[in-house]
């Protein structure tokens, strides 16, 4: 796989002693070394500096060269063969074969230093930051009820000795899906419990999902705005995201229809009740549409149902009008008991279940028994339902209060949030590149705010400059001297 050694022509971007330049690796720095030597070389060929046929180096070459292991350069060559920037021929080595890639499946490149997105994105999920978490999608511990939880954690390390043998169940802690099984027959739809995978929160249960039914290329169609891991996460899986708006009224079914006939879809993704930023639920007659043109278009629907238990009850529920048999439904404790439990649930058809049990296994063999044992503990306690109604009833007043706050600011919300945890709102001005909403981030970062700006939810270009803010944080003195020092004139 060595290159020649002779001198290449002007255009090819190796040196005249065969050496490949070097690639900017930053050590420590965001990014794996497998992904930044992708985004190097994807960006390479990008800027047709790799044109169509250029050998690339062997890997021990590269490796030598960059000083990173062939073990990385192996790792690094084979994604840029499945996202077809790269061909391998037997005997011969990796050659450039198409520089016509879809942006969506580019990786991004890397910076020296932090955007105002990327320094906020570890803060949003770990909740260590001393800063304000206005943008995060967690509550006060006080909130959830800590007596309640606290008590269902010592009883689950109570844990029989006998059961330290072993990693667990493969579906999950047993008499937690059987709880699960009849608390959704009950409420939803029939459900047996050999037919629930519990899995380490939602995000998991979205990769498991993507990991068994789609493969590198695949359309997967998302909400635009829509939840902002899953787009990164998508993308990480070789996949091209899809935004399909949605709005005040729900989703642009028009849009749907047509995106759906064009790219051929593998799967979507829809929050049906309180969506991920906005707060709306969709009506009964809007999923119907939904699961028709899932029917018409044959792809599979994954319904986000996590914020379910904090909605009013009688929203539509996909699963329950399908039956399973076209809808994944995927839920989580996290948002009404803690995000640090991290256990998740997809409840799927009996013929796709076995699948995405051997993925689970594959990727990770079995979850946390103790996680479980602790959910199963806190759901079945006496004191539970009360704790979601006041749960419920918190979350309500905090709404009012941030949307009374953010009008202060000269503030309008996206839509009318149906319940739940978040207001998405903003200012009817355009962003520029010297005001949009990485750079107030960015600003708020140092005053000790943490916000969520609308470049973490869409695909397509803003209109407007908005922020998703949570209710339990959103009604500080702190948050509103900070807006309404820097509302547009």
């Amino acid at each position: 796989m060595d290159q020649h050694n002779s001198a290449p022509p002007a255009a090819d971007p190796a040196a005249a002693d065969g050496a490949w330049p070097l690639v900017a690796i930053e050590r420590g720095g965001k990014g794996s070394l497998v992904e930044q030597i992708v985004a190097a070389v994807s960006a390479m060929v990008a800027r047709r500096e790799l044109r169509i046929g250029t050998k690339m180096p062997s890997v021990r070459q590269f490796a030598k060269c960059n000083g990173v292991s062939t073990f990385t350069v192996v790792e690094a060559y084979d994604r840029l063969v499945t996202l077809g920037l790269l061909s391998s021929r037997r005997g011969s080595g990796y050659f450039v074969a198409r520089q016509d890639l879809p942006a969506a499946l580019l990786p991004p490149p890397f910076h020296s230093s932090p955007t105002a997105i990327d320094a906020l994105t570890p803060d949003l999920y770990s909740g260590v930051s001393d800063a304000l978490p206005v943008g995060a999608g967690w509550l006060p511990p006080e909130w959830y009820g800590e007596d309640t939880i606290l008590d269902a954690v010592r009883q689950a390390m109570r844990i029989p000795a006998n059961r330290l043998r072993g990693y667990g169940h493969p579906l999950g802690f047993p008499t937690l899906r059987q709880h699960m099984a009849a608390t959704l027959s009950d409420e939803l739809y029939a459900v047996e419990p050999e037919q629930i995978l519990l899995t380490h929160g939602a995000t998991h249960a979205f990769d498991l999902i993507l990991r068994s039914l789609t493969k590198p290329g695949d359309t997967v169609l998302v909400e635009d705005p829509g939840y902002s891991n899953l787009l990164s996460l998508i993308r990480h899986h070789g996949c091209i995201p899809v935004g399909i708006p949605r709005g005040p009224q729900g989703l642009d079914m028009a849009a749907l229809a047509a995106q759906a006939a064009l790219t051929q879809p593998k799967l979507m993704f829809v929050n049906t009740v309180l969506q991920n930023p906005l707060g709306t639920s969709l009506s009964a007659a809007q999923a119907h549409r939904l699961l028709g043109l899932a029917e018409q278009f044959d792809f599979w629907l994954v319904e986000d149902d996590i914020y379910r238990e904090l909605a009013p009850r009688g929203e539509a529920s996909l699963a329950a009008m399908d039956g399973l048999r076209r809808v994944i439904r995927v839920g989580s404790f996290s948002k009404t008991l803690s995000p640090v439990l991290r256990v998740g649930s997809i409840s799927a058809s009996a013929q796709l279940l076995p699948e995405l049990l051997r993925v689970k296994m594959l990727a990770g063999l079995t979850t946390s028994e103790i996680n479980e044992r602790a959910v199963y503990h806190a759901v079945t306690a006496r004191p539970y339902k009360r704790m979601l109604e006041k749960l419920i009833n918190q979350l309500d007043a905090g709404r009012e209060r941030t949307i009374d706050s953010l009008r202060a600011a000269g503030m309008a919300p996206l839509a009318r949030p149906r319940g739940g945890m978040f207001v998405s709102a903003g200012w009817d001005v355009a962003p520029t590149a010297e005001w949009n909403g990485k750079l107030i981030a960015d600003q708020a970062l140092k005053s000790g705010i943490l916000l969520s700006p609308n470049e973490f939810f869409m695909l397509r270009q803003a209109d407007t400059v908005w922020f998703r803010f949570n209710v339990a944080y959103s009604d500080r003195l702190q948050l509103l001297t900070f807006l309404q020092s820097i509302r547009p004139s």
